[in-house]
């Protein structure tokens, strides 16, 4: 295993780190981190709206349009906000006014928006459906801010003059030029750069609602995490739009009466796979909680409180499982056989699909439930996984203990060797 950590640590762990530290990469994923509270209140009006209740359905009909505006407000405006915080958080990156920066990012993306016949906004396209779009020109938008502002091609006032009109005066001709640019392509050319975004998207979105695909994806994170990234932050500016795409997709379908469309939406992996914690880690601890070595048996019951909301860096880097083959195999192979079970669960209509977003530290099982918009089949598969996760663990978890123990006897015989797991 030398050689080949040898190659991870010299060519893949700062090739891969880069790629996750990237200044866009990393807008992408702080803006859609932000709209995450959104998805969550329109999430629990659609619980009300929906409950899985025996005569609820009729309670509620006069009330559902009532119930329905803030899922509205929220869902169908994802684009807007999404295209705001990217601006805002790129421009604080490139030294730019941030509320300029996102104020000019919003404009761009709502003026391509402007349909020719009537001059009004297409709304479908500012709910998910306008995610990528809301994206790319985000960061266009700050990436020619930044350019006009280093080759000083702005116009600058006095500098006594108030800092937010100095500020509004330095962004006016990165503004015209992209007001023009844009009107030139989308209603002049009559490209449509909405339909072109998500058409160059369609293969990615297409493959993350496909067994095989979401396999990679598990496949990925865990790799990453495996080699000491934090593989969830690295993939989440690629996968994070699409999986809201689906969960906005799916509470459409749900008002409107249809069978839900998506498997992948959000809250798939982040409850279903990663139970307690990524690679479901709980489960180890649960393993190691009374293991013969003391060090194991620490950091177990010192992690154990963490894992139940999620957070599993005590026993990731204490036992550790990062480079360590030992770990890794079973870390991996558990987010495969989670990800391969949820999905033909899912897919067979055994379990909901999700429906409802919640915070990545929500509990396992509570997640589990609410996440499928109260399916208490769900949370009963909740508790299975862990059972299942912790069966993986197990073997490699007692060949571990086992190599400690014998490294540590070996120790005192020998005090000047030392071995390690």
């Amino acid at each position: 295993m030398t050689s080949e950590n040898g190659f991870l640590n010299r060519r893949l762990v700062p090739a891969l780190t880069a790629l996750s530290e990237n200044t866009y990469m990393s807008a992408i994923r702080a803006g859609m981190v932000s709209v995450v509270p959104l998805t969550i209140i329109g999430g629990l009006f659609i619980i009300i709206a929906f409950l899985p209740v025996a005569g609820w359905e009729k309670t509620i009909a006069a009330y559902l349009p009532l119930l329905q505006v803030p899922v509205t407000a929220t869902f169908g405006l994802l684009a807007v906000f999404v295209a705001f915080a990217i601006g805002y958080d790129l421009g604080q990156r490139m030294k730019q006014e941030a509320v300029v920066s996102a104020s000019m990012a919003t404009l761009m993306f709502l003026l391509i928006q402007v349909q020719m016949k009537d001059q009004t906004l297409v709304m479908d396209n500012l709910g998910s459906k306008g995610l990528f779009p809301a994206i790319i020109i985000a960061l266009v938008t700050v990436r020619v801010q930044k350019f006009f502002t280093d080759h000083n091609v702005v116009i600058k006032l006095p500098q006594n003059v108030p800092a937010v009109v100095y500020e509004s005066f330095l962004s006016l001709t990165p503004m015209l030029f992209l007001i023009v640019s844009l009107w030139l392509i989308r209603f002049v050319a009559g490209v449509d750069i909405n339909a072109l975004i998500q058409t160059a998207f369609k293969p990615v979105v297409f493959a993350l609602n496909t067994l095989p695909g979401i396999l990679v994806y598990a496949f990925m994170v865990t790799l990453l995490w495996s080699v000491g990234i934090n593989g969830d932050n690295a993939m989440d500016a690629i996968v994070a739009p699409i999986f809201l795409q689906f969960l906005a997709a799916n509470v459409e379908a749900t008002s409107a009466g249809q069978p839900l469309p998506y498997v992948t939406a959000y809250g798939f992996f982040t409850t279903f796979v990663n139970v307690g914690g990524t690679g479901a880690t709980i489960a180890l601890a649960l393993v190691m909680l009374n293991s013969k070595e003391p060090g194991f048996r620490k950091v177990s019951r010192l992690s154990l409180p963490t894992q139940i909301f999620g957070i599993n860096e005590p026993i990731f880097f204490g036992f550790p499982i990062v480079l360590n083959p030992v770990f890794m195999i079973p870390y991996v192979l558990n987010a495969m056989i989670l990800t391969t079970g949820t999905f033909l669960l899912m897919q067979w209509g055994v379990l909901h699909k999700p429906l409802v977003n919640v915070p990545w530290t929500t509990p396992p099982i509570i997640g589990h439930y609410l996440v499928s918009g109260g399916d208490w089949k769900a949370a009963v598969w909740g508790v299975l996984s862990i059972f299942i996760a912790m069966a993986v663990y197990f073997p490699f978890a007692k060949a571990a203990e086992r190599q400690r123990l014998q490294a540590e006897a070996a120790a005192l015989k020998s005090p000047g060797t030392t071995e390690s797991v």
